[in-house]
Parts: structure tokens; C-alpha cells; sequence
């Protein structure tokens, strides 16, 4: 069997984050991994989706051209990828010319077999902006669950897909007008003249999971209806017939022919030419499957289908569409527009030698069923509890042992008791446990018995205590050694999916050549772990080594300060001026007398946290007035200062004291206070004209 897999293409708009990696890439690499382990011919076809609006969006908001943004965020993603371990054979882009070319092509096989309706239909403009508004610059109040936000193709806060049409309230993001119809020309695949063929092929595929199956009945059992597969907008791939300028491709119709593009891109940059891609998308003993976020499920289940099928050249259709729900971060939704995420950039380069914790961590806590949660703090756990006190612990101990009473040697195997029987039996079951849980895309459970591989070793020196025995029979003690790194052996090889690094670093211990960079040419495959004979007698192994170590609580409470304070700063970035008080007459703002004041003593009011009491000198007598700064400012940093007051306030009781005017404070946008003072002395009691 030939694998095709693709890993969505994200847009290229910003920077991956874990949400990303936890609803696509990591999975679809443990995936990957795995059948090249097994031998299997496999493309793994990733890149960047640069069209659309969220491209452009982000060019207006960071003041530079769509390609300047599409460009910057490229090299950033695919570098992130790389150091991550995510091994694709080919991470692409849209841009590129052989994109722009067989999407066109495809548009042009289809509207040359009279596949779309050409259509006038009337859509949303901006009057004040002067153009057509595609569905991501158009927002309002979704109508399922009232989010005030929502985009006209999709509420992010309760998944619903939407119209512009739909939305209550609707206005535009580029000027904030409401916009008004337009009549304007375009091109639109009949889904509903379709769904029959659609329905037919969704409902073949009664192993896809159930939230993927759930969205895809919902769909079919609405009524499916065209959809554009044209815009109207300045950014994108244009559309291949005559008069249509100002018109692009849709990007969902371009978008998924993207993985087809790539994978021309893979061969031309392997052999020069695009020969041999029909193999990959046509061949009937291949096998497709997507993996992504549950966000884009439709496109990948029905329209990507619909659209390889109206093209009617013989395209295999997705196998399987694994997509995951959604990760959360520390008990919010993880957002970009927010600041409220783990970047993998950053992450790479604040905890260097992690990315096996981070991969672990994801796939422990990966929302396959349903959405789930990162916290730093189970982060932590997962590392000092899993990774370093049991799968480091066993390795640790294995090596060193075999260094202390065996000479860095792999020792030669005696007489077999029952227990060692039994543990060798457990060491070649589970290689097809883990193997089947990847097979059917539980990737937590396969985790969960790799971590169980870990714990047979570590069980297996408990309870035959080397250290011990070693005192009366150092024969014996070859025996255990040798099964002991046996284990170890075949748990590098299936650990390889989910922890390449230390895969890696485990076979360089052990003599075992593996590469993650090459992942063509590895030493061992899947069907030689379990094998109790893994390594030979005699074969030297190098010096121990930990595989990993304790997270200590100031790292994980820097990055948690980290989290907070961006979210603080984001929101004071977009906070707003509060908006003008009603018009007031100058006889009503006459009345108000304003003058200088001298504080000659403060104290704190008893029994509040927000209450200072002042005594001010007026120039005519000294007044009391309190003030609810105790959190902005101490009583010994007051005396002396002179402050701005409203003289003429009518006396007010609060907390049994009686203050006689307000002192006038500024408010920045993170709720600080300032005085309002003169820039120079001036007498007690000048008055504000």
C-alpha cells in the first residue's frame, strides 16, 4: 500500500502555535513515522496556504504588502517545523508558480465540462472602502450562539459554518461600516445537484470518527447548496477565463489542490520534473488521508471531494479525514488575535533540547474525541513523572548497570526463569499494540503503551535487582542486563514516532544508527522490534546518559508569567478611549471651582484597602478629603505633594469620616493612576482657570 498524507496548510499569517500541532502536525507525523518504520511508501505533503483574507488582514495590520507577509511567515513555520522533528518529505507554499498553474487547471477542466454555475448573486460592499467584502472582512452576531464576532463564513466560537447573510448586525472590518448588496458575477459548484454522489462516498466510510461523520451528516442532512468558488478580491490566484479581473479562486476551492501542487513540488526538487505525481493522487493502491483541525473538516470531507470529483480525471478521494477537536490553554480558548497561545518559536528557543517533552506532552493530552487542555503546570508533571521518572529512569539504569558489571558490554544471555519468559513475551506483544493504535489513529493510547514498554523495564530490574544478585551470581546478572537493554533496544525503535530525538540519542547509546533527519535510512524497522536478540552479544554500548531531566518550578512559572503578561498587554493594546461625556453648557462647567492644594499629613482609613485620608491646606484653611488611591500611592510619598481638588463639592460621610472634595486623578489604560499636579510650585489654593 502507498501512502499519500497531507498535514493542513496553514495560513500564513503568523506563527504555528500548539493548537496547530496538537490538532494536525504531531499526530500526522507519529502517523507518518510510523509506516516508513513499517516500510511503506509514503508522501507527506505539507505547506503554507498564502491566499485568502487572513493574509491580507495581517498585511494592513502589520503595514507591509501580502507577499512580504506570506514570505516572512513561510520561513518562520517551515524552520519551526524542521526543529520540531515534523519530517515532511515537501513543506510547499501556494504562491509558487506550479500552485497557481494546476489550480487554474482546475478550474479550467471543470468549467470546461460545464461543472459550475455562473451566477449573479448579491454580496456584501463596502461603500466606504470600495469593494467587495470577502467573508472573513465581514463581522456580526452569529445567530446560533449570539457571539457578537463572528465571520461570515464561520462563528470560531461555536464552530457553526455561516453566510455573510447570516450574521445579525453585520459590519465591515475594513472601515466599520454596515455594508450594503451588490450584484456582482460568479462562478459556483452545484453541491446540491452533487450530494447524492457525495453522500454516497461520505457514507462508505463508516470508520471515520465520530465527530468528523457527525459534522458531514449535519451537512447532508441540511441540504447541500452552491458554493462560490470564485471572489471577489485583489489577492489570490486568478480566475483562468476572459473578463474576470478583480476575481480570484476561492481559496478553499485552491487551498486543498494545494497538497497536489506539493506534491509536484516534492518531485520536481527531487528529479528535476513533476513525472510520477498521477502515482500519488490517481493510483488505486494509494491510500489518502488528511489529517487536521476539526474547523476544517467540511472542506476536506465534501468540498475538496466534490471538487475532485466534477474535475472527473480519475483522483482518488481521502481514505480517512482523522480530525481532532480543539486544545485549549490554561482554561481558555487559545487565541492568536489574543496573544493567548504557546508559539512553537518561541518555545523552541526558551526550552532548547524540549521538543520531545512538548510532542509527548501534545500527544498525551491530544483532543482526538474532544477538546482538551495545555497547563504548564500538567506540563511539568508529565515531564519529572513520565518521562524523566520512568522511560529516562529504566534507559538510565540499564546503561549504567551494564557499564558497572559488565564492561559497557552487551552480555551474553544464560538460562531463562519464568519471570524473564514472561517479560520477553510482554517485549514482543507490544510492538503490535502500539503499532495498531497508530494504525487506527488513537495516537494517546499508542503513547500510553510506549509509556507501559518503559514501565515492563523498569518492573523487569525491580524485581530482579541486579545490584543485588550481583553480590552472588554475576551470571545471572548477564542475563538480566542483556534482556534489560533488549527492552531498551525495542523501545527506541517504537519510540521513534512519537520522540525522534530520543530515538535517536537512545540508539547512539545503545550502538543502534538511526537518524531523524534522514528518516530514509534507518538502521531498524518496525518488524525487528520485539525481537529479543535486537542487539549482539558483545557489541559495546556508549556512556549513559540522561535522556531527560526535571523541569524545575521556575521555568514553568516564568512561562505561565509569560502567558498573563501578554495577555495584559494585548488587552491594553486594544483598549479604547473612553468615549466623550454629553455636551455640558460653560455656565455648568463654571460652577465647578478648581483649585491647588498642599497635603500636609495622609494616613490609611482604617478597616479599607482602597482609602487614603488627606489633610490639605485650601490657602484658607485645612480641609479633609478622601481619596481611593491606597492602591496607587503610600501616605508618606503624598505629604508635600500639591494636587489638583474640586474646592466647591459638597461635603460627603464615607466610613464615618467626612471629606470635603475630590482630588482629580488621570486613568491609563492598566487602570494607573496620576497626579494632576503643576509643573512648578504655585501658593495653596491657586485657583484652575
Amino acid at each position: 500500500m502507498r501512502y499519500t498524507v497531507t498535514a493542513a496548510l496553514i495560513y500564513a499569517n503568523g506563527p504555528i502555535h500548539i493548537g496547530h500541532l496538537a490538532g494536525c502536525y504531531v499526530p500526522a507525523d507519529i502517523y507518518v513515522r510510523y509506516l516508513r518504520a513499517k516500510g511503506a511508501e509514503v508522501a507527506f505533503v505539507s505547506g503554507t496556504d498564502e491566499h485568502g483574507v487572513p493574509i491580507t488582514i495581517r498585511a494592513k495590520k502589520e503595514g507591509i504588502t501580502p507577499q512580504e507577509v506570506v514570505d516572512k511567515y513561510y520561513t518562520q513555520i517551515k524552520q519551526s517545523f524542521v526543529d520540531l522533528g515534523i519530517s515532511f518529505d515537501v513543506y510547499s507554499r501556494t504562491s509558487l508558480p506550479i500552485h497557481h498553474e494546476t489550480s487554474q487547471e482546475f478550474f479550467k477542466t471543470i468549467y470546461d465540462k460545464d461543472g459550475f454555475i455562473e451566477e449573479v448573486s448579491e454580496q456584501y460592499y463596502d461603500e466606504v472602502a470600495q469593494q467587495f467584502l470577502a467573508d472573513r472582512y465581514i463581522v456580526g452576531t452569529c445567530p446560533v450562539c449570539a457571539n457578537p464576532n463572528a465571520y461570515g463564513d464561520q462563528c470560531e466560537r461555536c464552530g457553526t459554518a455561516l453566510s455573510p447573510m447570516e450574521l445579525k448586525e453585520p459590519h465591515s472590518t475594513l472601515s466599520g461600516s454596515k455594508p450594503v448588496l451588490r450584484s456582482t458575477k460568479n462562478w459556483f459548484l452545484p453541491l446540491d445537484k452533487m450530494q447524492p454522489q457525495i453522500a454516497e462516498y461520505v457514507n462508505s466510510h463508516t470508520e471515520w470518527k465520530t465527530n468528523v461523520a457527525g459534522q458531514c451528516q449535519s451537512w447532508l442532512k441540511d441540504g447541500l447548496r452552491p458554493r462560490a468558488m470564485t471572489r471577489d478580491l485583489d489577492w489570490g490566484i486568478k480566475v483562468p477565463l476572459p473578463d474576470t479581473d478583480g476575481k480570484v479562486l476561492y481559496v478553499w476551492f485552491e487551498a486543498p489542490i494545494g497538497y497536489i501542487s506539493a506534491t509536484k513540488d516534492w518531485l520536481m526538487q527531487k528529479n528535476g520534473n513533476d513525472a510520477g505525481w498521477e502515482t500519488w493522487w490517481k493510483a488505486k493502491d494509494t491510500k489518502l488521508v488528511h489529517f487536521i483541525g476539526k474547523d476544517n473538516i467540511v472542506f476536506h470531507c465534501i468540498i475538496f471531494p466534490a471538487t475532485l470529483m466534477a474535475e472527473g480525471e480519475g483522483f482518488i478521494l481521502p481514505d480517512n479525514v482523522p480530525a481532532n477537536e480543539f486544545m485549549n490553554l490554561e482554561g481558555d480558548k487559545i487565541s492568536t488575535s489574543r496573544n493567548w497561545a504557546v508559539w512553537l518559536h518561541e518555545y523552541l528557543q526558551e526550552l532548547p533540547g524540549k521538543q520531545d517533552v512538548l510532542r509527548y506532552v501534545l500527544t498525551a493530552n491530544a483532543p482526538e474525541t474532544k477538546d482538551s487542555e495545555f497547563t504548564w503546570k500538567d506540563f511539568q508533571t508529565r515531564n519529572n513523572s513520565e518521562l524523566v521518572a520512568i522511560y529516562g529512569n529504566f534507559v538510565n539504569r540499564a546503561m549504567v548497570l551494564t557499564h558497572k558489571y559488565c564492561d559497557g558490554k552487551v552480555p551474553a544471555r544464560g538460562e531463562l526463569t519464568d519471570f524473564d519468559k514472561e517479560t520477553l513475551t510482554t517485549l514482543a506483544d507490544f510492538p503490535a499494540k502500539i503499532g495498531e493504535a497508530i494504525e487506527n489513529y488513537r495516537f494517546r493510547e499508542g503513547l500510553s503503551f510506549l509509556m507501559d514498554f518503559a514501565r515492563l523495564g523498569n518492573k523487569y530490574l525491580a524485581e530482579t535487582q541486579p545490584w543485588q544478585v550481583i553480590k552472588t551470581d554475576a551470571e545471572r546478572v548477564n542475563t538480566i542486563m542483556n534482556i534489560a537493554l533488549q527492552i531498551a533496544a525495542s523501545l527506541a525503535i517504537v519510540s521513534e514516532p512519537f520522540l525522534p530525538f530520543t530515538a535517536a540519542k537512545l540508539c547512539q547509546q545503545l550502538g543502534m544508527q538511526k537518524s531523524i533527519t534522514n528518516h530514509q535510512s534507518l538502521s531498524h524497522q518496525w518488524q525487528d522490534a520485539g525481537n529479543a536478540d535486537l542487539l549482539p552479544t558483545g557489541a559495546a554500548i556508549g556512556e549513559a546518559f540522561l535522556l531527560f531531566e526535571k523541569m524545575e518550578d521556575a521555568v514553568i512559572e516564568k512561562q505561565i508569567q509569560k502567558l498573563h503578561d501578554a495577555k495584559k498587554m494585548n488587552e491594553l493594546a486594544t483598549k479604547s478611549v473612553p468615549e466623550l461625556k454629553p455636551t455640558v453648557q460653560f455656565d455648568d462647567f463654571s460652577k465647578l471651582d478648581l483649585r491647588i492644594g498642599t497635603i500636609l499629613e495622609a494616613e490609611r482609613v482604617p478597616k479599607s484597602d482602597k482609602l487614603l485620608k488627606f489633610l490639605v491646606d485650601d490657602g484658607f484653611e485645612k480641609r479633609t478629603i478622601l481619596s481611593g488611591i491606597a492602591k496607587h500611592f503610600t501616605p508618606e510619598e503624598m505629604i508635600g505633594r500639591q494636587v489638583t481638588f474640586i474646592a466647591n463639592l459638597a461635603p460627603r460621610k464615607i466610613m464615618g469620616n467626612e471629606s470635603n472634595g475630590m482630588i482629580l486623578m488621570a486613568e491609563d489604560k492598566d487602570g494607573s493612576l496620576s497626579l494632576l499636579q503643576p509643573h512648578k510650585e504655585v501658593w495653596a489654593g491657586a485657583p484652575i482657570s
